[in-house]
């Protein structure tokens, strides 16, 4: 019998939030009775992954690129060709409406709309395009997604409690601290065993705050300046962000690593991890941090439903740049000859991938099995 073949709508296969959270349901579900394709408009290092794992990769041509009425015949296209899918699975958040929309105009059964996410990225034009789709959700789509209860109610208002809150599972395997591993992460970097380690992983956004990540480690550096920072990712902003740490005269202790494929390695190479995100969903990248034993200081914005673990300490954005280094600098040398792995409470707390992926996969058998 052939797998269901499920379409994600995303706007790039890059690494990211979600993306993360796809790529971890893809290598984990039965790929036998799921298969996923995708909707992508940039490109990504998931691409060779998912080609090589059966998946589908249909390019076109992005909203912002070429306009809505381009990207809306392109994904029609998609959307009525044959065999035609019959459960499309959105993940852009309010342009998710515009995806309902156009699913439901063509004849697919069954429509699901996933927030990722608590507030609109962009200017105010930007803003208010995607509010104008954004209301087209809740007419269009059959189910309801979030990663968060937070999510949840940003992007479906009155009818938040009618959304399925699916984790941002990980395979806490994965990221299990190990000495021997955290030697050889510091060593590639040429980092002294006394070496304070702060790191971030995330795309150089906005949203992702990296200019206040440089200010705050410039106030860790004056208090310990046996310090470095790590940051991974890669985005529209990081030639902004490698001026701003020239600027600071920090250059020479923040590592600029581009694109990763190993950040469970990374990660353990870390002492603290800096967060001061302007908003999140849920952001995945968190669990994975909490599950390599490493403490995190994140921004009060983020939903506190991520803090799984005694490992998440929230300060708020305006605290300033000296309260924050003080915090992050205490939670490092407090944990770095401490480090544990709690994978037991990830699981326990519903955050392991198998987890999510066997509830994934019966969600979709059922909806299947609904037609006949």
């Amino acid at each position: 019998m052939a797998p269901i073949r499920v379409l994600h709508c995303v706007a790039g296969l890059a690494h990211g939030g979600y993306e993360s959270l796809l790529m971890n349901l893809y290598r984990c579900i039965d790929r036998r009775v799921v298969q996923f394709d995708f909707v992508s408009s940039f490109p990504g290092v998931y691409e060779p992954e998912i080609l090589e794992l059966g998946g589908v990769i249909h390019r076109i041509p992005f909203i912002t690129q070429k306009g809505p009425f381009v990207y809306t015949h392109a994904l029609n296209q998609v959307l009525t060709a044959s065999p035609q899918y019959a459960i499309v699975h959105s993940h852009m958040d309010k342009f998710s409406g515009l995806v309902m929309r156009q699913a439901k105009k063509a004849g697919i059964p069954f429509r699901i709309a996933h927030s990722h996410n608590t507030q609109n990225e962009g200017g105010l034009a930007f803003q208010v395009v995607k509010n104008y789709y954004g209301n087209m959700v809740l007419p269009n789509a059959t189910h309801l997604f979030a990663c968060s209860q937070a999510a949840a109610d940003w992007m479906f208002g009155s009818q938040s409690s009618q959304a399925h809150i699916l984790f941002n599972g990980i395979d806490p395997q994965r990221f299990a601290f190990s000495p021997s591993v955290r030697a050889q992460v510091r060593s590639e970097w040429n980092l002294a065993p006394d070496t304070l380690v702060f790191g971030h992983v995330g795309r150089f956004v906005e949203q992702k705050n990296h200019a206040r990540i440089l200010s705050i480690f410039s106030e860790i550096l004056r208090k310990h300046p046996n310090s470095v920072l790590l940051l991974a990712g890669t985005g529209p902003l990081q030639t902004a962000i490698e001026q701003k740490a020239a600027e600071l005269g920090i250059q020479r202790q923040v590592f600029f690593l581009g694109a990763r494929q190993d950040i469970p390695q990374l990660l353990q190479g870390m002492d603290c991890f800096l967060f001061p995100s302007l908003h999140e969903g849920l952001p995945v990248t968190l669990i994975e941090a909490q599950a390599s034993g490493l403490p995190i200081t994140a921004a009060s914005t983020i939903t506190s439903e991520v803090a799984i673990t005694s490992l998440v300490q929230f300060y708020s954005l305006q605290d300033n740049n000296d309260a924050w280094a003080s915090a992050a600098l205490a939670q490092a040398l407090e944990h770095r000859n401490l480090r544990t792995s709690p994978s037991k409470q990830i699981a326990d707390a519903g955050y392991d991938i198998r987890q999510t992926a066997a509830w994934l996969t019966e969600f979709y058998q059922t909806l299947i099995a609904s037609q006949s």
